[in-house]
């Protein structure tokens, strides 16, 4: 944790620990995360190290997400590398941070929200999908919401990551 009696306006004595999951889209938000507390505080990048982590989520990929947990996959070795001191912060997506939290951890700030909506691969829109096409995605959500829209398309599990 950062000393309370820090003055912010310095760059700490020493680099702050930021630790993201090592993936390509958290990498991205770390560097952003970086550069956004940096010139805040008017700090070199060099005030914050990143310190990628690798999460149960990224291990496991010979099986749906539904299969091997929760939300946890993504987080419970950030919470653990924060509990034991390896970092001092981390990033991570609200989306799939767990509603309820370790006491020790807080939500401290949360960067401005980016473009929410899904996007769909592959056609002009839901009702251009030819009937009874087999439309993919790792989301039991996104699955749902498809099935309400077309009952007559088929749903296919995969898994896969921005990159």
């Amino acid at each position: 944790m950062i000393n309370p009696s820090h003055n912010p306006s310095q760059a700490p004595d020493k680099p702050l620990r930021l630790g993201p999951r090592r993936s390509p889209l958290a990498m991205a938000q770390a560097e952003e995360t970086r550069a956004r507390l940096c010139a805040a505080h008017g700090w070199p990048e060099s005030a914050v190290e990143l310190c990628p982590q690798v999460a149960s989520g990224d291990r496991i990929q010979d099986r749906p997400l539904a299969e091997i947990g929760g939300k946890a996959l993504w987080t419970k070795e950030l919470d653990a590398a924060l509990l034991h001191g390896e970092i001092d912060f981390a990033v991570h997506s609200m989306k799939d941070v767990e509603t309820i939290r370790p006491d020790e951890i807080t939500i401290a700030a949360v960067l401005p929200r980016a473009d929410v909506r899904d996007v769909l691969v592959g056609a002009a829109s839901i009702a251009a999908i030819p009937p009874g096409a087999k439309v993919g995605t790792s989301a039991p959500r996104r699955a749902a919401q498809m099935l309400h829209a077309r009952p007559d398309l088929e749903i296919v599990s995969f898994r896969g990551n921005v990159a």
